[in-house]
């Protein structure tokens, strides 16, 4: 017991390492959206259920939703991705504010985002309707556009670390994301990224790389190792045998679902006998569900053949054959076609096996769930394996807490996000929760922010009048709260906003504004100051990170100088487009002094499209 303990605190010691590693997820972002629906009759038309529908939720999906999961793990995430103009586009950007993602996805126009829909009754899928189609390929100006993106966003994070090199994450699905030229700017800008992981459909389009790990499934990789050794190999003794078709089918990310469990083996009559040549009578066929898409494995009956998207695996190794020791005894060479340092072969719900440049494989496992639960858990593991490795976790930890971090997501239906919490709270730790008001004052917040900084939490700091509370608000102070542990908030009194804004202001008193803040989750202490400036809290309080709202460099933050000082960052968030407090104010202003009745055809306030913040 006291072995286990220590182990568990060994890992929680690497989860509390991560905190504020950053992050860039670069690859095909797309929309999940989940329909609930009752069903207690069939239609007249057919035999088909009558679906009334109970609920709807929808998640970032793709590599949103990587970029979720290592905001939710505790990292800094910044998402690059190209995103429709459309409904789906406006819900995904919302997922990603939701969750802390810094949002540099960039505006395509007449390209959809990729949506993938399901129907649900009883838990169960009845269907999945996917939209946003691989054709729909970048045109040179959305390419032009998403480079400079991926240019400023790894500069933005570069500045945000205090100059450490960030971690770049690939999601290629397949789905147009990723183009030639952006995959060799990619390649070509290798060095300016410290850790590398690739998650790909097709990793022979990323020769050149040299990702610290890829993930891929175990069809993607008995793919990448079929077009690597010809069309055929011969086999010998327990050698794979791989044969592939001309031709790829494309898809989205491959959800953890595992197509059936080995069934009897039989070593005897496998001799000369081809993979796919069907079993000898009496013998069963192959068992579940071989598909030429998502990723799904069958293994046969006898024990010999395992078949899944496009490629067969003959092993003729007889009886106790499965996808485990197929995987482990081609790490090697995956290592060397991908040049990956670390090679993670997913296996559904079975776990993983992970080799390193050791040559010592790595078997984890997982516990078997339904499809439905587990889609977006590779999400999860990605996540956490890229953190760990980021932060020189050993091979063997990384490889634990990302199967760890996989396998706690998979409770319920969903697009799976597995949190730093809960991850904490798988290995019997505490989440380092520190029960204070959200409400405090001045004069409480030295022995708050002690107790915080002994517990290793990372504090971040800002200040604003925040007069009327709107969503530009809100998203502003999730994006902060995103960059450490907790977010302070300094709101200024009734009489320092008389003085910033003029006699007619604040709309509201501070009580109401400062009771609306501390109701916010992103917001975790809320306090109020006289002065019209917050240099005294400043100095109590000595924040790792100082945030302002604004489009100007850092350097000409007023209170950036002091806060340098005493040792503390300071960032600039972008302003939120359409979101204004003097804006919203003046509206209701003129449509209470104009008792016309068609004021729903007055022009718009200009003003409306002004960028402001914290006001």
């Amino acid at each position: 017991m006291a072995g286990a303990a220590a182990e568990q605190r060994r890992l929680a010691t690497v989860v509390e390492s991560w905190l504020g590693r950053p992050v860039l997820i670069v690859g095909d972002a797309m929309l999940d959206e989940w329909r609930f629906a009752d069903s207690d009759r069939l239609c007249r038309e057919a035999p088909a259920p009558v679906l009334t529908l109970r609920r709807r939720i929808s998640a970032a999906g793709g590599a949103a939703n990587t970029a979720v999961n290592v905001a939710a793990l505790g990292g800094r995430a910044v998402l690059v991705a190209p995103v429709g103009a459309d409904v789906a586009g406006d819900e995904l950007h919302d997922c990603l504010d939701r969750a802390g993602v810094w949002d540099r996805t960039v505006n395509q126009p007449g390209r959809p985002t990729p949506v993938k829909r399901r129907m649900l009754a009883g838990n169960q899928i009845l269907l999945r309707e996917d939209s946003g189609d691989p054709d729909d390929a970048l045109d040179p100006e959305g390419v032009t556009r998403l480079l400079t993106a991926l240019n400023c966003a790894t500069e933005e994070l570069r500045a945000a670390a205090g100059g450490e090199a960030p971690t770049l994450v690939v999601c290629d699905y397949g789905l147009g994301a990723l183009p030639a030229p952006v995959r060799a700017w990619l390649v070509e800008q290798r060095e300016r990224y410290a850790t590398v992981a690739l998650d790909a459909h097709d990793l022979a389009d990323w020769r050149g790389l040299a990702p610290t790990v890829v993930t891929p499934s175990f069809a993607e990789a008995t793919r990448l190792l079929a077009r690597a050794s010809g069309a055929t190999r011969p086999t010998a003794g327990t050698e794979l045998h791989l044969e592939h078709p001309h031709g790829d089918p494309t898809d989205g990310p491959s959800e953890l679902t595992v197509g059936a469990a080995p069934g009897g083996a039989h070593a005897d009559d496998a001799t000369d006998r081809p993979a796919l040549e069907p079993s000898p009578a009496g013998r069963p066929g192959p068992v579940g569900e071989p598909t030429p898409s998502e990723g799904r494995v069958a293994l046969t009956g006898d024990g010999l053949s395992i078949t899944g998207t496009g490629v067969t695996v003959n092993t003729q190794a007889g009886e106790g054959v499965d996808r485990a020791v197929l995987a482990e005894s081609r790490l090697a060479e995956l290592r060397a076609h991908t040049g990956a340092d670390v090679v993670a072969v997913t296996l559904d719900t079975e776990g993983a096996v992970v080799g390193g440049a050791d040559g010592e494989p790595r078997r984890s496992h997982s516990t078997p769930v339904p499809a439905s639960h587990a889609v977006g858990a590779g999400d999860a593991y990605l996540a956490a394996m890229t953190l760990a490795l980021a932060a020189d976790a050993p091979l063997p930890t990384a490889a634990q807490l990302a199967q760890l971090a996989a396998t706690i997501t998979v409770s319920d239906t969903g697009t799976c996000v597995c949190r730093r919490e809960d991850l904490l709270t798988a290995l019997n730790q505490p989440t380092g929760t520190i029960s204070h008001p959200a409400l405090v004052g001045s004069d409480e917040l030295d022995a708050i922010v002690a107790e915080y900084r002994e517990a290793g939490r990372s504090v971040v700091f800002t200040n604003g009048c925040f007069d009327v509370l709107h969503r530009g608000h809100v998203r502003y102070l999730e994006q902060a709260r995103a960059l450490g542990d907790l977010l302070i908030v300094a709101v200024n009194s009734d009489g320092s906003v008389r003085r910033l804004k003029g006699p007619d202001r604040p709309v509201n008193p501070v009580e109401d504004r400062a009771a609306l803040l501390a109701a916010l989750a992103c917001v975790d202490h809320v306090v109020v100051f006289e002065e019209d400036s917050p240099a005294a809290l400043i100095e109590a309080v000595r924040p790792d990170i100082y945030v302002k709202g604004g489009d100007y460099p850092p350097e000409l933050v007023p209170e950036a100088p002091l806060v340098r000082r005493l040792g503390g960052q300071v960032h600039t968030l972008g302003y939120v487009p359409d979101r204004s407090t003097s804006a919203i104010i003046e509206r209701i202003r003129s449509h209470s002094q104009d008792p016309s009745p068609a004021t729903s055809e007055r022009k718009p306030d200009p003003s409306l499209s002004s960028r402001t913040q914290a006001s």
